[in-house]
Protein backbone atom coordinates (compact mmCIF):
# COMPACT_ATOMS: atom_id res chain seq x y z
CA UNK A 1 0.00 0.00 0.00
CA UNK A 2 1.42 3.36 -1.00
CA UNK A 3 1.47 6.19 1.53
CA UNK A 4 0.01 9.50 0.56
CA UNK A 5 2.60 12.34 0.45
CA UNK A 6 0.17 14.30 2.65
CA UNK A 7 0.19 11.58 5.32
CA UNK A 8 4.00 11.33 5.24
CA UNK A 9 4.30 15.09 5.55
CA UNK A 10 1.92 15.06 8.52
CA UNK A 11 4.03 12.53 10.46
CA UNK A 12 7.26 14.39 9.65
CA UNK A 13 5.78 17.61 11.02
CA UNK A 14 4.42 15.76 14.08
CA UNK A 15 7.83 14.25 14.90
CA UNK A 16 9.76 17.48 14.31
CA UNK A 17 7.18 19.60 16.07
CA UNK A 18 7.85 18.02 19.47
CA UNK A 19 11.32 19.52 19.46
CA UNK A 20 10.47 22.73 17.65
CA UNK A 21 9.96 24.79 20.83
CA UNK A 22 13.36 23.78 22.20
CA UNK A 23 15.04 24.44 18.88
CA UNK A 24 13.53 27.91 18.65
CA UNK A 25 14.77 28.67 22.16
CA UNK A 26 18.28 27.74 21.05
CA UNK A 27 18.02 29.85 17.88
CA UNK A 28 17.00 33.06 19.62
CA UNK A 29 19.42 35.91 19.06
CA UNK A 30 19.55 39.39 20.54
CA UNK A 31 22.07 42.15 20.94
CA UNK A 32 21.73 45.93 20.63
CA UNK A 33 23.76 48.54 18.83
CA UNK A 34 25.64 49.86 21.84
CA UNK A 35 29.37 49.58 22.58
CA UNK A 36 30.70 48.34 25.89
CA UNK A 37 29.76 45.71 28.41
CA UNK A 38 28.24 45.40 31.89
CA UNK A 39 28.24 43.22 34.97
CA UNK A 40 26.34 43.27 38.25
CA UNK A 41 28.20 45.56 40.64
CA UNK A 42 29.89 47.63 37.93
CA UNK A 43 31.12 50.89 39.44
CA UNK A 44 30.00 50.02 43.00
CA UNK A 45 31.96 51.95 45.63
CA UNK A 46 31.97 52.98 49.27
CA UNK A 47 29.46 55.76 49.91
CA UNK A 48 26.85 54.54 47.41
CA UNK A 49 23.28 54.56 48.73
CA UNK A 50 20.38 52.72 47.06
CA UNK A 51 16.67 52.45 47.77
CA UNK A 52 14.48 49.90 45.98
CA UNK A 53 10.85 48.83 46.08
CA UNK A 54 10.91 45.05 45.69
CA UNK A 55 8.81 41.90 45.79
CA UNK A 56 9.61 38.24 45.22
CA UNK A 57 7.24 35.33 44.75
CA UNK A 58 8.86 33.32 47.55
CA UNK A 59 8.29 36.09 50.09
CA UNK A 60 4.59 36.39 50.89
CA UNK A 61 3.67 35.82 47.24
CA UNK A 62 5.37 38.98 46.01
CA UNK A 63 4.19 41.33 48.76
CA UNK A 64 6.14 44.55 48.28
CA UNK A 65 8.69 45.92 50.71
CA UNK A 66 11.31 48.67 50.54
CA UNK A 67 14.99 47.84 50.94
CA UNK A 68 17.58 50.58 51.47
CA UNK A 69 21.30 49.87 51.67
CA UNK A 70 24.45 51.98 52.02
CA UNK A 71 27.93 50.71 51.15
CA UNK A 72 29.70 51.67 54.37
CA UNK A 73 33.03 49.89 53.86
CA UNK A 74 34.96 46.81 52.81
CA UNK A 75 36.12 43.63 54.52
CA UNK A 76 37.98 40.43 53.75
CA UNK A 77 36.78 37.00 54.78
CA UNK A 78 39.48 34.44 54.07
CA UNK A 79 40.49 35.15 50.50
CA UNK A 80 37.18 36.76 49.53
CA UNK A 81 36.83 40.53 49.41
CA UNK A 82 33.40 41.91 50.27
CA UNK A 83 31.42 45.10 50.49
CA UNK A 84 29.71 45.89 53.78
CA UNK A 85 26.18 47.25 53.29
CA UNK A 86 24.20 48.79 56.15
CA UNK A 87 20.59 47.92 55.41
CA UNK A 88 17.11 48.95 56.46
CA UNK A 89 13.93 47.24 55.25
CA UNK A 90 10.44 48.73 55.49
CA UNK A 91 8.04 45.80 55.28
CA UNK A 92 4.51 47.06 55.73
CA UNK A 93 4.51 48.58 59.21
CA UNK A 94 7.66 46.68 60.27
CA UNK A 95 11.19 48.10 60.20
CA UNK A 96 14.11 45.66 60.02
CA UNK A 97 17.68 46.92 60.40
CA UNK A 98 20.96 45.09 59.93
CA UNK A 99 23.95 44.46 57.69
CA UNK A 100 24.60 42.59 54.44
CA UNK A 101 27.93 41.38 53.08
CA UNK A 102 28.16 41.54 49.28
CA UNK A 103 30.84 39.85 47.22
CA UNK A 104 33.06 41.98 45.02
CA UNK A 105 33.19 39.53 42.11
CA UNK A 106 29.42 39.09 42.24
CA UNK A 107 27.57 41.26 44.78
CA UNK A 108 25.45 38.41 46.05
CA UNK A 109 24.77 38.55 49.80
CA UNK A 110 26.93 35.93 51.48
CA UNK A 111 26.45 36.91 55.10
CA UNK A 112 25.12 39.51 57.47
CA UNK A 113 22.47 39.98 60.13
CA UNK A 114 20.14 37.07 60.82
CA UNK A 115 17.16 39.45 60.91
CA UNK A 116 17.68 40.18 57.21
CA UNK A 117 17.97 36.57 56.02
CA UNK A 118 14.62 36.41 54.21
CA UNK A 119 15.22 39.81 52.58
CA UNK A 120 18.75 38.85 51.56
CA UNK A 121 17.25 35.88 49.75
CA UNK A 122 14.80 38.09 47.87
CA UNK A 123 17.61 40.58 47.06
CA UNK A 124 19.85 37.81 45.71
CA UNK A 125 17.10 36.31 43.55
CA UNK A 126 16.02 39.62 42.02
CA UNK A 127 18.24 42.72 42.10
CA UNK A 128 21.46 40.71 41.64
CA UNK A 129 19.93 37.78 39.73
CA UNK A 130 21.86 38.67 36.57
CA UNK A 131 25.08 37.81 38.41
CA UNK A 132 24.34 34.26 37.26
CA UNK A 133 25.43 35.52 33.81
CA UNK A 134 27.50 38.71 34.23
CA UNK A 135 30.09 39.17 36.99
CA UNK A 136 33.37 40.97 37.55
CA UNK A 137 35.42 38.02 36.30
CA UNK A 138 37.44 39.27 33.32
CA UNK A 139 38.50 36.41 31.10
CA UNK A 140 35.62 34.16 32.18
CA UNK A 141 33.63 33.76 28.97
CA UNK A 142 30.65 32.18 30.70
CA UNK A 143 30.26 34.55 33.68
CA UNK A 144 32.44 37.57 32.95
CA UNK A 145 31.22 41.01 31.83
CA UNK A 146 28.71 40.74 28.99
CA UNK A 147 28.63 42.91 25.87
CA UNK A 148 25.46 44.80 25.04
CA UNK A 149 25.85 43.64 21.44
CA UNK A 150 26.12 39.95 22.38
CA UNK A 151 23.38 37.79 20.79
CA UNK A 152 22.85 36.01 24.12
CA UNK A 153 24.01 36.31 27.72
CA UNK A 154 23.08 32.73 28.60
CA UNK A 155 20.14 30.39 28.92
CA UNK A 156 17.57 29.92 31.65
CA UNK A 157 18.51 26.74 33.51
CA UNK A 158 15.36 24.70 32.99
CA UNK A 159 15.02 22.26 30.10
CA UNK A 160 14.14 24.10 26.92
CA UNK A 161 14.76 27.37 28.74
CA UNK A 162 14.80 30.66 26.92
CA UNK A 163 17.86 32.69 26.05
CA UNK A 164 18.55 35.76 28.21
CA UNK A 165 19.26 38.44 25.60
CA UNK A 166 19.69 42.20 25.19
CA UNK A 167 16.54 43.21 23.32
CA UNK A 168 16.34 47.00 23.12
CA UNK A 169 17.74 50.38 24.09
CA UNK A 170 15.10 52.25 26.06
CA UNK A 171 14.72 55.41 28.12
CA UNK A 172 13.14 54.26 31.38
CA UNK A 173 11.61 56.44 34.09
CA UNK A 174 11.66 55.26 37.71
CA UNK A 175 11.19 57.24 40.96
CA UNK A 176 14.96 57.81 41.16
CA UNK A 177 15.05 59.48 37.73
CA UNK A 178 15.14 58.79 33.99
CA UNK A 179 17.87 56.52 32.64
CA UNK A 180 19.11 55.42 29.21
CA UNK A 181 18.92 51.67 29.65
CA UNK A 182 19.41 48.38 27.86
CA UNK A 183 16.55 45.91 28.23
CA UNK A 184 17.53 42.33 29.04
CA UNK A 185 14.63 40.01 28.32
CA UNK A 186 13.31 36.48 27.89
CA UNK A 187 9.93 34.80 27.47
CA UNK A 188 8.25 32.99 30.38
CA UNK A 189 4.92 31.24 30.07
CA UNK A 190 3.91 33.48 27.18
CA UNK A 191 4.87 36.62 29.14
CA UNK A 192 7.97 38.71 28.48
CA UNK A 193 10.28 39.13 31.46
CA UNK A 194 12.40 42.29 31.43
CA UNK A 195 15.29 43.78 33.39
CA UNK A 196 16.47 47.33 32.70
CA UNK A 197 20.21 47.89 33.20
CA UNK A 198 22.30 51.06 32.85
CA UNK A 199 25.92 51.16 31.67
CA UNK A 200 28.37 51.80 34.53
CA UNK A 201 25.55 51.58 37.11
CA UNK A 202 25.96 48.75 39.66
CA UNK A 203 22.45 47.31 39.74
CA UNK A 204 19.42 47.19 37.41
CA UNK A 205 17.04 50.12 37.83
CA UNK A 206 13.86 48.14 37.16
CA UNK A 207 12.60 44.61 36.55
CA UNK A 208 9.37 42.73 35.95
CA UNK A 209 9.68 38.95 35.59
CA UNK A 210 7.33 35.96 35.61
CA UNK A 211 7.55 32.37 36.81
CA UNK A 212 7.50 29.41 34.46
CA UNK A 213 4.16 27.56 34.51
CA UNK A 214 2.75 24.84 32.29
CA UNK A 215 -0.74 26.35 32.21
CA UNK A 216 -2.74 29.28 33.53
CA UNK A 217 -1.54 32.78 34.37
CA UNK A 218 2.12 32.84 35.46
CA UNK A 219 2.65 34.49 38.85
CA UNK A 220 4.98 37.46 39.08
CA UNK A 221 8.38 36.04 40.04
CA UNK A 222 9.83 39.36 41.08
CA UNK A 223 9.62 43.05 40.32
CA UNK A 224 11.54 46.03 41.57
CA UNK A 225 12.36 49.64 40.77
CA UNK A 226 14.96 52.11 41.98
CA UNK A 227 13.47 54.69 44.33
CA UNK A 228 16.61 56.68 45.15
CA UNK A 229 20.37 56.72 44.55
CA UNK A 230 23.06 58.86 46.14
CA UNK A 231 26.85 58.90 45.90
CA UNK A 232 29.55 59.81 48.42
CA UNK A 233 27.32 59.43 51.46
CA UNK A 234 29.80 59.88 54.33
CA UNK A 235 27.61 59.36 57.41
CA UNK A 236 25.27 56.52 58.25
CA UNK A 237 21.85 57.49 56.80
CA UNK A 238 20.20 54.96 59.11
CA UNK A 239 21.68 56.13 62.42
CA UNK A 240 18.39 57.44 63.79
CA UNK A 241 16.21 54.56 62.62
CA UNK A 242 14.92 52.19 65.31
CA UNK A 243 13.88 48.69 64.16
CA UNK A 244 10.50 47.29 65.14
CA UNK A 245 10.94 44.95 68.10
CA UNK A 246 9.92 41.35 67.51
CA UNK A 247 6.85 40.18 69.38
CA UNK A 248 7.87 37.69 72.08
CA UNK A 249 6.94 34.17 71.08
CA UNK A 250 4.98 32.18 73.63
CA UNK A 251 6.91 29.40 75.30
CA UNK A 252 5.93 25.89 74.30
CA UNK A 253 4.65 26.66 70.78
CA UNK A 254 4.27 23.32 69.00
CA UNK A 255 6.80 22.62 66.26
CA UNK A 256 5.33 19.37 64.95
CA UNK A 257 1.62 19.06 64.43
CA UNK A 258 -1.05 17.60 62.17
CA UNK A 259 -2.99 19.87 59.84
CA UNK A 260 -6.76 20.28 60.09
CA UNK A 261 -8.48 20.08 56.70
CA UNK A 262 -11.60 22.06 55.84
CA UNK A 263 -13.36 22.82 52.58
CA UNK A 264 -16.59 24.43 51.45
CA UNK A 265 -18.22 26.99 49.21
CA UNK A 266 -18.04 30.67 50.04
CA UNK A 267 -21.14 32.41 51.36
CA UNK A 268 -22.18 33.68 47.91
CA UNK A 269 -21.07 30.45 46.18
CA UNK A 270 -18.56 32.28 44.00
CA UNK A 271 -15.80 29.75 44.60
CA UNK A 272 -14.68 26.74 46.61
CA UNK A 273 -12.20 27.25 49.45
CA UNK A 274 -9.99 24.35 50.49
CA UNK A 275 -7.74 24.98 53.47
CA UNK A 276 -5.47 23.24 55.91
CA UNK A 277 -4.22 24.82 59.09
CA UNK A 278 -2.26 23.81 62.12
CA UNK A 279 -1.92 23.23 64.93
CA UNK A 280 -5.48 22.17 65.69
CA UNK A 281 -5.55 24.23 68.92
CA UNK A 282 -3.20 27.17 68.34
CA UNK A 283 -2.11 28.98 71.49
CA UNK A 284 -2.02 32.74 72.12
CA UNK A 285 1.37 34.12 71.12
CA UNK A 286 2.05 31.25 68.72
CA UNK A 287 1.30 31.09 64.99
CA UNK A 288 -1.22 29.42 62.73
CA UNK A 289 0.15 27.91 59.54
CA UNK A 290 -2.32 28.19 56.66
CA UNK A 291 -2.53 26.43 53.31
CA UNK A 292 -5.39 28.00 51.34
CA UNK A 293 -6.60 27.07 47.87
CA UNK A 294 -9.19 29.05 45.91
CA UNK A 295 -10.88 26.75 43.38
CA UNK A 296 -13.56 26.71 40.72
CA UNK A 297 -16.76 25.46 42.36
CA UNK A 298 -17.64 23.51 39.20
CA UNK A 299 -14.17 22.06 38.60
CA UNK A 300 -12.28 21.29 41.78
CA UNK A 301 -9.06 20.66 39.89
CA UNK A 302 -8.99 24.25 38.62
CA UNK A 303 -7.46 26.98 40.76
CA UNK A 304 -8.88 30.48 40.57
CA UNK A 305 -6.17 33.00 39.78
CA UNK A 306 -5.59 36.64 40.72
CA UNK A 307 -7.51 36.56 44.00
CA UNK A 308 -7.55 39.61 46.31
CA UNK A 309 -8.15 38.43 49.87
CA UNK A 310 -7.53 38.93 53.57
CA UNK A 311 -7.63 36.86 56.77
CA UNK A 312 -9.95 38.54 59.27
CA UNK A 313 -11.06 37.77 62.82
CA UNK A 314 -14.64 38.76 63.74
CA UNK A 315 -16.53 38.82 67.03
CA UNK A 316 -19.68 36.88 67.94
CA UNK A 317 -21.77 39.51 66.14
CA UNK A 318 -19.68 39.03 62.97
CA UNK A 319 -18.04 42.47 63.32
CA UNK A 320 -14.40 42.69 62.22
CA UNK A 321 -11.90 42.75 65.09
CA UNK A 322 -8.60 42.48 63.25
CA UNK A 323 -7.30 42.23 59.69
CA UNK A 324 -4.04 40.36 59.22
CA UNK A 325 -3.29 42.34 56.05
CA UNK A 326 -3.74 45.66 57.85
CA UNK A 327 -1.59 44.47 60.74
CA UNK A 328 1.19 43.98 58.22
CA UNK A 329 0.60 47.49 56.88
CA UNK A 330 -1.07 46.26 53.68
CA UNK A 331 -4.48 46.95 52.22
CA UNK A 332 -5.04 43.31 51.29
CA UNK A 333 -3.26 40.15 50.16
CA UNK A 334 -3.03 38.90 46.58
CA UNK A 335 -2.36 35.53 45.01
CA UNK A 336 -1.81 34.99 41.29
CA UNK A 337 -1.90 31.20 41.47
CA UNK A 338 -4.85 30.80 43.84
CA UNK A 339 -2.64 28.86 46.28
CA UNK A 340 -1.47 30.40 49.55
CA UNK A 341 0.84 29.41 52.39
CA UNK A 342 0.90 31.91 55.24
CA UNK A 343 1.71 32.19 58.94
CA UNK A 344 -0.42 34.44 61.15
CA UNK A 345 0.07 35.29 64.84
CA UNK A 346 -2.57 34.23 67.34
CA UNK A 347 -3.73 37.22 69.40
CA UNK A 348 -7.05 35.77 70.58
CA UNK A 349 -7.67 34.48 74.11
CA UNK A 350 -8.43 30.79 74.78
CA UNK A 351 -11.87 29.89 73.48
CA UNK A 352 -13.44 29.93 70.03
CA UNK A 353 -12.09 32.43 67.50
CA UNK A 354 -14.07 33.25 64.38
CA UNK A 355 -11.72 33.44 61.39
CA UNK A 356 -12.87 34.68 57.99
CA UNK A 357 -11.16 34.22 54.65
CA UNK A 358 -12.36 37.51 53.21
CA UNK A 359 -12.43 37.58 49.39
CA UNK A 360 -12.54 40.92 47.60
CA UNK A 361 -12.76 39.30 44.18
CA UNK A 362 -10.51 38.56 41.22
CA UNK A 363 -8.58 41.00 39.07
CA UNK A 364 -4.97 41.81 38.19
CA UNK A 365 -3.07 42.96 41.27
CA UNK A 366 -3.20 46.69 40.56
CA UNK A 367 -6.92 46.70 39.68
CA UNK A 368 -9.53 46.76 42.46
CA UNK A 369 -12.15 44.02 42.01
CA UNK A 370 -15.77 45.16 41.63
CA UNK A 371 -17.66 45.41 44.91
CA UNK A 372 -20.25 42.84 43.83
CA UNK A 373 -17.56 40.12 44.03
CA UNK A 374 -17.17 40.44 47.82
CA UNK A 375 -17.46 37.04 49.47
CA UNK A 376 -16.15 35.12 52.47
CA UNK A 377 -15.54 31.75 54.08
CA UNK A 378 -16.08 31.51 57.85
CA UNK A 379 -14.22 29.07 60.11
CA UNK A 380 -14.26 28.65 63.90
CA UNK A 381 -10.90 27.72 65.40
CA UNK A 382 -10.54 26.67 69.05
CA UNK A 383 -7.75 28.67 70.67
CA UNK A 384 -6.15 26.44 73.27
CA UNK A 385 -3.79 26.55 76.21
CA UNK A 386 -0.61 24.65 76.83
CA UNK A 387 -1.43 21.02 77.56
CA UNK A 388 -5.05 21.30 76.44
CA UNK A 389 -6.60 18.32 74.65
CA UNK A 390 -7.31 19.29 71.01
CA UNK A 391 -10.93 19.70 70.00
CA UNK A 392 -12.49 19.56 66.57
CA UNK A 393 -13.07 22.94 64.88
CA UNK A 394 -16.38 23.61 63.23
CA UNK A 395 -17.72 25.63 60.36
CA UNK A 396 -21.05 27.36 61.12
CA UNK A 397 -23.77 25.79 59.01
CA UNK A 398 -25.51 29.11 58.38
CA UNK A 399 -22.92 31.88 58.53
CA UNK A 400 -24.13 35.45 58.44
CA UNK A 401 -22.46 38.23 56.55
CA UNK A 402 -19.90 40.11 58.68
CA UNK A 403 -21.28 43.53 59.54
CA UNK A 404 -20.18 46.63 61.37
CA UNK A 405 -21.91 48.40 64.27
CA UNK A 406 -24.96 50.36 63.09
CA UNK A 407 -24.40 53.09 65.69
CA UNK A 408 -20.75 54.10 65.51
CA UNK A 409 -19.17 56.16 68.22
CA UNK A 410 -18.31 59.77 67.52
CA UNK A 411 -14.61 60.15 66.71
CA UNK A 412 -12.46 62.02 69.20
CA UNK A 413 -9.79 63.01 66.74
CA UNK A 414 -9.74 63.74 63.02
CA UNK A 415 -8.02 60.50 62.15
CA UNK A 416 -9.97 57.79 63.94
CA UNK A 417 -13.51 58.11 62.57
CA UNK A 418 -15.12 55.61 60.26
CA UNK A 419 -16.25 56.29 56.70
CA UNK A 420 -19.87 55.61 57.62
CA UNK A 421 -21.62 56.38 54.33
CA UNK A 422 -19.04 54.56 52.22
CA UNK A 423 -19.10 51.57 54.60
CA UNK A 424 -22.88 51.31 54.34
CA UNK A 425 -22.70 51.78 50.56
CA UNK A 426 -20.11 49.06 49.92
CA UNK A 427 -21.14 46.71 52.71
CA UNK A 428 -18.05 46.50 54.89
CA UNK A 429 -15.19 48.40 56.51
CA UNK A 430 -12.96 46.03 54.56
CA UNK A 431 -14.32 47.02 51.14
CA UNK A 432 -11.54 48.37 48.86
CA UNK A 433 -13.32 51.69 48.37
CA UNK A 434 -13.59 52.24 52.14
CA UNK A 435 -9.96 51.33 52.70
CA UNK A 436 -8.99 53.67 49.86
CA UNK A 437 -10.78 56.58 51.57
CA UNK A 438 -9.17 55.70 54.89
CA UNK A 439 -5.70 55.60 53.32
CA UNK A 440 -6.19 58.98 51.58
CA UNK A 441 -7.28 60.48 54.88
CA UNK A 442 -4.59 58.94 57.11
CA UNK A 443 -1.62 58.91 54.72
CA UNK A 444 -2.20 62.05 52.66
CA UNK A 445 -4.59 64.59 54.19
CA UNK A 446 -3.52 64.16 57.82
CA UNK A 447 0.14 64.42 56.82
CA UNK A 448 -0.01 68.24 56.95
CA UNK A 449 -1.31 70.72 59.50
CA UNK A 450 -3.72 72.28 57.02
CA UNK A 451 -5.07 68.84 56.15
CA UNK A 452 -5.54 67.95 59.83
CA UNK A 453 -7.34 71.28 60.43
CA UNK A 454 -9.61 70.60 57.47
CA UNK A 455 -10.45 67.12 58.77
CA UNK A 456 -11.34 68.51 62.20
CA UNK A 457 -13.81 70.94 60.66
CA UNK A 458 -15.08 68.39 58.15
CA UNK A 459 -15.70 65.72 60.81
CA UNK A 460 -17.85 68.01 62.93
CA UNK A 461 -20.04 68.55 59.84
CA UNK A 462 -19.87 65.01 58.40
CA UNK A 463 -20.81 63.15 61.59
CA UNK A 464 -23.83 65.39 62.11
CA UNK A 465 -25.68 63.59 59.32
CA UNK A 466 -23.69 60.54 58.15
CA UNK A 467 -25.10 58.06 60.76
CA UNK A 468 -28.63 58.87 59.58
CA UNK A 469 -27.71 58.48 55.89
CA UNK A 470 -25.95 55.18 56.63
CA UNK A 471 -29.06 53.87 58.40
CA UNK A 472 -31.26 54.89 55.46
CA UNK A 473 -28.93 52.97 53.12
CA UNK A 474 -29.23 49.78 55.18
CA UNK A 475 -33.01 50.09 55.22
CA UNK A 476 -33.49 50.99 51.55
CA UNK A 477 -31.46 49.16 48.85
CA UNK A 478 -32.61 51.60 46.15
CA UNK A 479 -31.35 54.55 48.17
CA UNK A 480 -28.09 52.68 48.74
CA UNK A 481 -27.57 52.28 44.98
CA UNK A 482 -28.37 55.96 44.47
CA UNK A 483 -25.71 56.94 46.99
CA UNK A 484 -23.23 54.61 45.30
CA UNK A 485 -23.78 56.35 41.96
CA UNK A 486 -23.60 59.76 43.63
CA UNK A 487 -20.25 59.22 45.39
CA UNK A 488 -18.50 57.56 42.44
CA UNK A 489 -17.32 60.91 40.94
CA UNK A 490 -16.01 61.91 44.38
CA UNK A 491 -13.97 58.69 44.67
CA UNK A 492 -12.62 59.20 41.15
CA UNK A 493 -11.48 62.74 41.94
CA UNK A 494 -9.81 61.68 45.19
CA UNK A 495 -7.90 58.94 43.34
CA UNK A 496 -5.89 61.74 41.69
CA UNK A 497 -4.11 62.24 45.03
CA UNK A 498 -2.49 58.81 44.58
CA UNK A 499 -0.44 60.15 41.68
CA UNK A 500 1.02 63.28 43.27
CA UNK A 501 3.61 63.88 45.97
CA UNK A 502 2.42 66.20 48.75
CA UNK A 503 5.38 67.29 50.83
CA UNK A 504 4.36 70.76 52.00
CA UNK A 505 1.46 72.82 53.31
CA UNK A 506 1.33 74.77 50.05
CA UNK A 507 1.00 71.59 47.98
CA UNK A 508 -1.71 70.28 50.31
CA UNK A 509 -3.65 73.52 49.98
CA UNK A 510 -3.17 73.62 46.21
CA UNK A 511 -4.25 70.06 45.53
CA UNK A 512 -7.00 70.24 48.18
CA UNK A 513 -8.54 73.38 46.69
CA UNK A 514 -8.23 71.85 43.23
CA UNK A 515 -10.11 68.69 44.31
CA UNK A 516 -12.81 70.80 45.98
CA UNK A 517 -13.26 72.96 42.86
CA UNK A 518 -13.36 69.85 40.68
CA UNK A 519 -16.16 68.37 42.80
CA UNK A 520 -18.07 71.68 42.81
CA UNK A 521 -17.83 71.58 39.02
CA UNK A 522 -19.07 67.97 38.80
CA UNK A 523 -21.85 68.18 41.36
CA UNK A 524 -23.13 71.74 40.91
CA UNK A 525 -21.80 73.64 37.89
CA UNK A 526 -22.20 70.83 35.33
CA UNK A 527 -25.80 69.95 36.36
CA UNK A 528 -26.71 73.66 36.41
CA UNK A 529 -25.37 74.10 32.89
CA UNK A 530 -27.29 71.05 31.71
CA UNK A 531 -30.53 72.36 33.23
CA UNK A 532 -29.89 75.80 31.73
CA UNK A 533 -29.27 74.30 28.28
CA UNK A 534 -32.41 72.16 28.47
CA UNK A 535 -34.53 75.16 29.50
CA UNK A 536 -32.99 77.22 26.73
CA UNK A 537 -33.72 74.49 24.18
CA UNK A 538 -37.30 74.17 25.44
CA UNK A 539 -37.78 77.95 25.13
CA UNK A 540 -36.49 77.95 21.54
CA UNK A 541 -38.82 75.09 20.59
CA UNK A 542 -41.77 77.26 21.64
Amino acid sequence: MKSSPLVVSFFVVLILGSGLGNALAQLQAGGVNKPGDWYVGEGLKVGDYFSYKLCHVYYKECSEFEINFWISGEKKTGTEEKWVAQTVVYDGNKIVKGEMELGKVAPEPSGGSQELSVYRGAFKSSIVWLSAYATNSPGDASKGPKKFSAPSWGKIGNIGGEQVIPTAIESIKVPAGTYDSVVIGWKTGGYESKIWIVDEFPFPVKASTWTQVSEGIPPQEYRFELLDYKQNVKTDPFSGIVPTPDKPTALGCPQNYDLVEKRGNTKQFTMLVELKYGPANPMPGCEIEWFISFKNKFDQDEFISQVHYDIVVVDDEQRPIRSVAQEEGRQKFFTTSGQVRKFTPVEEEPGTAHYVIWIYGTNPEQIVPPSNELDFFLLDIPIGEAGQTPTTPTIPTTPTTPTIPTTPTTPTSPGNGGCLIATATYGSELAPQVQFLREIRDNTVLGTQSGASFMTAFNSFYYSFSPTVADWERQNPAFKETVKVAITPLLSSLSLLQYVDIDSEAEMLGYGIGIILLNIGMYFVAPALIVFKLKDKKYLLK
